[in-house]
């Protein structure tokens, strides 16, 4: 999902809107990603930690702002400028926040295949976490470590873009894992970053690029970007993108 689709996924306020004619549908404003209007620093920022892990570094970001305030779009424009990158993503649910160890499951989902040459206290910990073999509750630290590693062998071949989106609905296991991890990558081709409305506990202290809302100029410009026939300026959209786009739906449904 990227700005402009967030941008129109939710109606404001409650109301049944339908899709009006003069906006520009989802397909449209997906292809219009790349441009983030009003997200120049932000990119700038993305684009340098895409470059250092491409030349061998290892970095971890969290990406924090309200809700439609464009993270996930932030997300999305990482992945568009990481070519030649392996992509593992994982998203907080809230209906799984008490399921531990889910959200890391997500994410290392496609590396399991390298589960068999971890060392085997590593290996024998996130199998347990994972359900694939019984036993107690296993040692984070192993689990952790389990991790490390997995991600280090995965970034070998090529740099390794890891993107945990929605992280303050993430269980607290796997937020405490990810944060272990985090804090220990050093030279690995690994990029680790999480988008989150309010950074949990355990990933404080990480590097945070705080997104703030847009100008009211680049709003409007925003708006004018979907729209494919002229409008009246108007003001109120509390400088979401998601809000300018949503609220400006709504309001031409009811006034038409």
């Amino acid at each position: 999902m990227n700005a402009f689709a967030s941008a129109g996924g939710e109606s404001s306020g409650g109301w049944a809107c339908k899709l009006d004619r003069q906006v520009a549908p989802l397909s449209h404003l997906r292809e219009r990603a790349a441009e983030l209007i009003g997200r120049r620093a932000e990119c700038e920022v993305l684009n340098g930690l895409v470059e250092e892990v491409r030349a061998g570094a290892s970095r971890s970001l969290v990406v924090s702002g309200e809700p439609g305030v464009g993270k996930t779009a932030l997300l999305e424009y990482v992945v568009d400028r990481a070519t030649g990158f392996r992509v593992s993503r994982a998203a907080g649910v809230q209906s799984e926040m008490e399921l531990a160890f889910a959200g890391l499951h997500q994410l290392l989902a496609p590396m399991l295949d390298g589960l068999e040459r971890l060392p085997v206290p590593q290996r024998d910990a996130l199998r347990t976490a994972f359900g694939v073999s019984p036993g107690t509750a296993p040692d984070p630290f192993f689990v952790g470590l389990a991790v490390l590693s997995l991600l280090s062998e995965a970034a070998e071949e090529q740099p390794l873009l890891c993107l945990v989106d929605d992280e303050q609905w993430l269980d607290r296991a796997s937020a405490q894992v990810l944060a272990f991890v985090a804090r220990r990558l050093e030279a690995e081709s690994v990029g680790l970053l999480f988008a989150a409305r309010s950074p949990s506990a355990d990933i404080a202290g990480l590097p945070q690029l705080v997104v703030e809302g847009l100008r009211e100029d680049d709003a409007r410009t925003l708006l004018d970007s979907v729209l494919t026939a002229p409008w009246t300026p108007w003001c109120g959209t509390g400088s979401s993108p998601r809000r300018a786009v949503t609220l400006w739906r709504c309001w031409s449904c009811r006034a038409g």
